[in-house]
């Protein structure tokens, strides 16, 4: 299962600096030395300098936590800042757990009555917190491209199985290509042919920034290929010969596009690649692989030899509802206005 939060530069590559430092403040003070917790407080009334103590000691005894410093309170004594060292990672699952933790159970239980208003905050809880939003948002965003894009391929179709079967097969090339990046990046398969120094999560924004651009790509390559197809459903009324004509017509121009795409993305993954570049290069390569070979050029037309006619069906009152959009116009209307070529004369009526 993929696990979305910001990778830290423990995953950088060793040759980099940051990567050193990191290496060197862990190994003399703790993984959590790299990514301490900020806790801020808001101290009012009589009891608050009692009861900041309070949470200082009570800090230091969570499990999870190597150590805590003294509070820093201001000159009016009215505000105070403690520093929360974690025994894990910043990118850690142990880290993220540690800041609900403190938040929902700890610091309530500690400064209820107490006068003491406390945060918790820093460049770690910052990440799980932003991890946690981007999180949430990914299924509303690819529902919400998938919606769209089905209605957008029904008025341009006028069918209601394209639709579908686009969606469908759009979210397998993407389940492929996250699948891919959660073996590689997350679990370590393979690590040593992409330069996986050290495994870790997948940072959130790239299964979003993946899906949008892959999205739109495999929406080109479908459009494409479908309006073929239909050109030829059109003017012969069989479903077999349109989905053949349609393939043999558009298959050499979607494998060189998609080839190029995938070198240019590949490219990200070669020699000593920064982590968020290695993942979002090899899914983004990964996903465009698929979407042009297995799902194009095998599984689409598959699956529209087997629906047959049903591929050209919608129902009348979605018909009579959807105006439709022309996919280009027609080659009668272009030759009688005079924007085309002219029609072919035959030569015995032009003697």
């Amino acid at each position: 299962m993929v696990r979305l939060a910001f990778s830290d530069a423990g995953n950088d590559p060793p040759s980099l600096t940051t990567r050193q430092a990191y290496d060197l403040l862990a190994e003399g003070f703790g993984p959590g030395f790299n990514g301490p917790l900020v806790v801020a407080a808001d101290l009012h009334g009589p009891h608050a300098q009692p009861g900041i103590a309070r949470l200082n000691g009570r800090l230091s005894q969570v499990p999870g936590v190597a150590s805590v410093s003294p509070p820093a309170i201001n000159a009016a004594r009215d505000a105070a800042v403690i520093i929360v060292y974690p025994t894990t990672a910043p990118q850690s699952a142990q880290t993220a757990s540690l800041v609900r933790q403190l938040r929902d159970q700890v610091i309530p239980q500690v400064t209820a009555d107490s006068g003491v208003t406390a945060f918790v905050g820093g460049e770690t809880a910052a990440g799980a917190d932003t991890s946690a939003y981007l999180s949430g948002r990914l299924p509303w965003v690819i529902g919400m491209v998938v919606l769209l894009a089905f209605g957008l391929l029904m008025m341009l179709f006028r069918s209601i199985a394209i639709p579908v079967k686009a969606a469908a097969m759009n979210l397998l090339s993407m389940g492929a290509a996250y699948g891919v990046i959660v073996a590689v990046y997350q679990w370590g398969w393979l690590a040593s042919i992409f330069g996986v120094s050290r495994t870790g999560p997948i940072d959130p924004w790239i299964p979003l920034m993946m899906f949008t651009v892959v999205f739109g790509l495999s929406m080109d390559y479908e459009v494409f290929l479908l309006s073929r197809m239909r050109e030829e459903w059109l003017r012969s009324g069989d479903n077999s010969r349109a989905v053949a004509s349609g393939l043999a017509s558009t298959a050499r121009v979607i494998t060189a596009a998609a080839a190029i795409m995938v070198c240019v993305f590949g490219s990200f993954v070669i020699g000593d690649p920064v982590r968020i570049l290695g993942v979002f290069g090899l899914g983004l390569a990964v996903a465009v692989l698929i979407d042009a070979t297995v799902v194009r050029m095998v599984l689409v037309p598959a699956v529209m030899q087997l629906l047959g006619s049903a591929n050209w069906w919608l129902p009348r009152w979605i018909v009579r509802a959807n105006p439709g959009i022309p996919i280009e116009p027609e080659v009668e209307h272009l030759a009688d206005s005079g924007l085309g070529c002219p029609r072919p004369v035959r030569a015995d009526v032009a003697q």
